[in-house]
């Protein structure tokens, strides 16, 4: 199957393999500003990469995203098979100037699962403001890069994705970097480094471009490759998915495939009427949170001529070439990457990507492995610092020696049992807490040993967790500056709803209840014992509303204000310590964020 690949590529190529930039052969047009912008001319001639129109554009990046410039494009690129087809994407430029060495750097942004409908085109999802990765592109853009993102090859009108088709979405990830060439006022030209960044199902689109470029687009001046959640051999990633939380993945995958190779995968004569009816609703108008939801625990053998089985499937050979063809590590990455995945996902298996992390070493590939104690959807956000640091040095022409000569133990995956409810672990979460007190107006900063631990169980809408705070010291002025010895000890576990929505938006709403006691007072060591505390449990409510990304991103912060009971056991002193520390108005903020990943 390498073979294939390998006498493909410089066909493809055949213009930049003789070191020719690929140029258009008419200057491309500005397109309409309506939705006919999908359905562009048909292209009879050219070479990859070049640009059939564009059309400057507005984006909604959120409120954290910086001042830019954007543009939707069409233009010309190559599929599996070695046959012209047109890809549409975004190009975003922050007007800010650029504050390192050289010209702007370009991040061609892989994007993960979006779904099979038109809608569903991170084009348009960013136009509306609701793509789920609107923060790491937005992250992207504040470090200064020119960030491309590529819609894959399928969302013209009147096609179908090949979601999944590692060769076709790796050239259209390379393609889009010389279409921003062609694009008047984007700054992108020949000499522009290039690094392509990618998670899930980007992480094998930005993998797959790394092993194509030398040979594909020698003319991108890639300097590095950032591939996490990767799914690099699909047989192992199959097996995982089936049945399991993320079944609708797999089955779209089979869909994308088809669409590529009607010949590998013969869905007229291999899906059942049942499996062509919910074929064509997810293709019609489903994106990745409708299908992860409805077809969650699905086995593929409900969609297919009499229920043939998952391994049924992988037996046929033409199924098997297919599958195989996708997979990722047969070549040498010719420039360093940065491999990551989440111990807890529950999605992509953990040590299917590790084996491609060998397989790249084997070759003698520069490659760093981040480990992240987390599941699928959570580590592709909480990394995004991490990977921009290390793009930034690799732009900067740091050396790196990366992780492949490693003593460290493999990483064991620690996911949540597949096939029954989609439930996101938070397990010993950092917490940073404050307690504004509201009579003394001072603040108690809960220690940095503090964590939050719960089960989200977004099948069943609930929330189900426990706060662990050590006892701790803090300053307060109690007629005096006292240091006041202070124990937080939960009463009860968090409780509540959590969901996340068809938007990809996460709401919680739920309730921790905890007792306050002041166990001394004093100057130093010189401690008065009290044991006095809150006649019953204050309540904290813990109430979110927002996108996904923020879980991951560090951002889930629960505020509000609550009441503080009476004080009682406190001998002479209890109605002093009521007075000052009791009564509404008790500001407080709550901040989960992942624990910190490690490298292998």
């Amino acid at each position: 199957m390498r073979m294939t690949k390998k006498m493909a590529s410089p066909l493809l190529g055949l213009v930049v393999s003789l070191g020719v930039t690929p140029l258009t052969v008419q200057a491309a047009m500005v397109g309409p500003n309506d939705m006919s912008f999908y359905d562009p001319p048909q292209m009879t001639s050219g070479a990859p990469g070049d640009l059939t129109w564009y059309r400057q554009t507005t984006v909604d990046l959120g409120a954290n995203a910086v001042a830019h410039q954007a543009w939707n494009l069409v233009y010309r690129s190559t599929d599996a098979k070695g046959d012209s087809n047109r890809v549409t994407g975004t190009v975003l430029v922050p007007q800010a100037p650029w504050q390192g060495s050289g010209q702007r750097p370009v991040i061609s942004y892989a994007v993960g699962t979006h779904g099979l409908a038109q809608r569903c085109a991170p084009s348009l999802q960013m136009a509306n403001g609701t793509d789920y990765e609107n923060a790491n592109i937005a992250a992207a853009l504040r470090a200064g890069y020119t960030v491309l993102v590529s819609d894959n090859p399928g969302y013209t009108t009147g096609d179908s994705p090949t979601y999944m088709s590692g060769a076709a979405q790796g050239h259209a990830v390379l393609d889009i970097v010389r279409a921003a060439r062609q694009l008047p006022g984007s700054g992108v030209t020949s000499n522009t480094r290039v690094a392509v960044w990618g998670y899930s199902q980007g992480g094998q689109t930005s993998a797959r471009a790394g092993e194509l470029q030398p040979d594909y687009a020698p003319d991108v001046d890639l300097v590095a490759v950032a591939s996490g959640g990767t799914p690099a051999n699909f047989f192992d990633t199959a097996e995982y998915l089936n049945a399991s939380t993320g079944s609708s993945f797999l089955l779209q995958a089979v869909i994308g495939l088809a669409e590529q190779y009607p010949q590998g995968i013969p869905l007229d004569t291999l899906a059942s009427p049942y499996g062509k009816a919910e074929i064509d609703k997810v293709k019609a108008d489903q994106c990745v949170f409708d299908t992860l939801f409805d077809y969650m625990n699905k086995d593929i053998a409900e969609y297919t001529v009499g229920n043939q089985s998952l391994q049924q499937l992988i037996s046929i050979p033409s199924v098997n070439d297919t599958l195989e063809e996708q997979a990722l590590g047969g070549e040498k990455m010719p420039v360093p990457i940065y491999q990551y995945h989440g111990t807890a996902d529950e999605f992509i298996p953990l040590d299917q990507h590790l084996a491609l992390k060998k397989k790249y070493c084997r070759k003698f590939s520069n490659v760093t492995f981040g480990v992240y104690p987390s599941e699928h959807i959570v580590t592709q956000f909480q990394a995004a610092p991490t990977v921009l640091e290390w793009l930034d040095d690799r732009m900067a022409g740091e050396f790196t020696l990366g992780t492949c000569l490693t003593l460290k133990p493999r990483p064991t995956a620690n996911a949540n049992p597949g096939g029954g409810d989609f439930v996101v672990t938070l397990d010993q979460w950092p917490l940073d807490a404050n307690i504004h007190l509201a009579t003394l107006d001072q603040d108690v900063e809960l220690p940095e040993e503090s964590t939050f631990t719960a089960d989200t169980n977004m099948t069943a809408g609930t929330l189900d967790g426990d706060l662990a705070v050590p006892d701790f010291s803090t300053k307060l002025n109690i007629v005096l500056p006292l240091d006041v010895k202070l124990s937080v000890e939960p009463s009860s576990s968090t409780s509540g709803s959590a969901s996340l929505d068809n938007q990809g938006q996460l709401h919680v709403d739920g309730q921790a209840f905890a007792n306050i006691t002041v166990k001394s007072a004093g100057a130093g060591v010189l401690q008065i014992p009290f044991g006095c505390k809150t006649e019953n449990p204050v309540a904290f409510p813990v109430k979110f509303d927002g996108p996904i990304s923020d879980l991951g991103a560090g951002n889930l912060t629960f505020t509000g204000t609550t009441t503080f009971p009476p004080m009682k056991d406190c001998g002479l002193f209890n109605s002093l310590f009521t007075t000052l520390m009791s009564g509404p108005g008790q500001e407080y903020s709550f901040n989960v964020s992942p624990p910190a990943p490690t490298t292998w």
